[in-house]
């Protein structure tokens, strides 16, 4: 069942970063002049969430590759449906049903991550930017041995939870071993890291930071045969 509702709140996943309570500005209605109709309200943009992790719906015998197409071009990734078979699931049905279509990479830190996925960040400004958000559910760490190499998609994870976001992932510019068995590791970047790297720096915490790089799409392409190789 597919639930809509309004984000609010919240915190920022990553490293060396606080929880940060936001609230979303309200807007005062200005009296109309008289003879002239008074416009509606702005309502604030609903964004999807669901009950619960999605069921098991991949085939991890399969290849799974997604084309995350941005402002800056297109950014294809590689998902490890074998090593990281929920994380996938997860990530495949999200893009399926549209759920990053309009998201922005709302933190990009040159030589650290570019981050998205969560659905109150957008180029819109009729909702906060929490950097908290998510699908409505959390997800359990899928256990693998993949390391944070440079150009691997993970999942982000709030500082000592037991599950990570089940919506927000973020792509490595350079290899982050201290994140190693904390987030999991579910892809890696195999054409446009250009792109990735040409996403605009911004710090979420900073009021002043340019708009983020939109998401138009993420489309899934599902393949025959081996399993994923590791990132090695």
């Amino acid at each position: 069942m597919l639930i809509v509702v309004g984000i609010a709140g919240g915190a920022l996943f990553g490293k060396g970063t606080r929880s940060r309570s936001q609230t979303t500005p309200t807007a005062t209605a200005t009296p109309a002049e008289e003879g002239t109709e008074t416009p509606p309200e702005a309502e604030p943009r609903q964004v999807k969430s669901y009950p619960a992790e999605p069921a098991m719906t991949i085939d991890t015998s399969k290849q799974y590759f997604a084309v995350i197409k941005t402002d800056k071009g297109d950014i294809r990734l590689q998902l490890f449906a074998d090593q990281a078979p929920r994380a996938v699931n997860n990530f495949v049905f999200l893009a399926k049903d549209g759920f990053y279509d309009g998201l922005t990479f709302y933190r990009v830190l040159p030589g650290f991550v570019a981050q998205a996925g969560d659905p109150t960040c957008t180029d819109s400004a009729e909702v906060t930017c929490t950097t908290s958000g998510g699908p409505g559910y959390s997800l359990p760490r899928d256990s693998n041995d993949l390391k944070h190499e440079a150009g691997v998609v993970a999942m982000a994870a709030p500082q000592g939870g037991e599950d990570t976001n089940g919506s927000q992932f973020y792509i490595t510019y350079t290899a982050q071993s201290h994140l190693d068995g904390r987030d999991t590791v579910f892809g890696k970047v195999v054409e446009g890291m250009d792109v990735a790297e040409s996403l605009t720096s911004r710090d979420a915490r900073d009021p002043t930071a340019p708009p983020g790089d939109k998401i138009v799409s993420v489309s899934i392409e599902e393949l025959g045969g081996a399993p994923s190789p590791t990132t090695e």
